[in-house]
């Protein structure tokens, strides 16, 4: 096989892995808030066997996402080299595979903490869940996250710890993601400007507020010994007083 024809497919071998990381990076974000969502229902009345083997499911899927994910994302970022245009996406994913990491940790935490205070073990401790009012189940979350798949082939897999064990699995991932990647968080630039939403909103607020002043701006012309009316188009409370006086 020729140079040239080698660095061909090897580039397209890399945009397959870069495509393979984008949808990992959307489905581990889609598992991650559907565990979220279930994990609010722990301790209220909606609480019960079937919504923790729910967890348990979830919480298998987003270990295996996050297992892939890091393991390519960690081989694309070795063998890529300084101004490859590929570089500058994968390490965007990086950083947002990082920030999923930690908010996913922070609600195995609190998942462990609420099933150590409802441990649920008799029929008797549905005593003490909390009655919020709450009204319905956990089934169309769990339903958005049984459609999510991994983009590679499940044999790839491995065991998931238990709930422990996986929250100290992520703190030597994040270090280990840290330690092996000199990727400095700063230097990765943004697809989007931030807050667009808001300052849009912020934007049409300032239209509104300007046009209303038109409207409420009025001249009066002297007119040797009488007032008149300036007659201006945006005038319309200005007219009234005119009219009035």
């Amino acid at each position: 096989m020729s140079r040239w024809r080698q660095s061909v497919v090897e580039i397209q071998s890399r945009k397959i892995q870069v495509n393979e990381c984008e949808r990992a990076q959307a489905a581990l974000s889609k598992v991650t808030a559907c565990f979220q969502q279930m994990a609010t229902s722990l301790g209220t009345n909606a609480d019960g066997s079937c919504l923790r083997e729910e967890l348990e499911e979830t919480r298998t899927l987003t270990h295996r996402i996050c297992t892939g994910l890091h393991r390519r994302l960690l081989a694309l970022l070795i063998e890529l080299e300084q101004g490859q245009e590929d570089k500058e996406q994968v390490e965007r994913m990086w950083v947002v595979f990082l920030s999923s990491l930690e908010h996913f940790q922070q609600d195995l935490r609190k998942v462990r903490i609420l099933q150590e205070f409802f441990p649920l073990t008799q029929r008797k401790d549905r005593q003490a869940l909390v009655n919020t009012g709450f009204a319905g189940g956990t089934s169309e979350v769990v339903a958005r996250a049984a459609m999510v798949q991994t983009p590679w082939l499940s044999a790839e897999t491995t065991s998931c710890p238990d709930l422990e064990s996986h929250v100290e699995e992520i703190d030597v991932l994040l270090e280990e993601m840290l330690q092996r990647v000199n990727v400095p968080l700063w230097s990765v630039e943004p697809t989007q400007e931030a807050w667009v939403e808001g300052c849009s909103n912020r934007d049409i607020g300032q239209d509104d507020d300007e046009s209303l002043e038109q409207m409420m701006e009025v001249e009066v012309v002297s007119q040797k010994n009488k007032s008149g009316c300036c007659h201006h188009q945006n005038c319309k409370v200005g007219c009234l007083l005119c009219l009035l006086s």
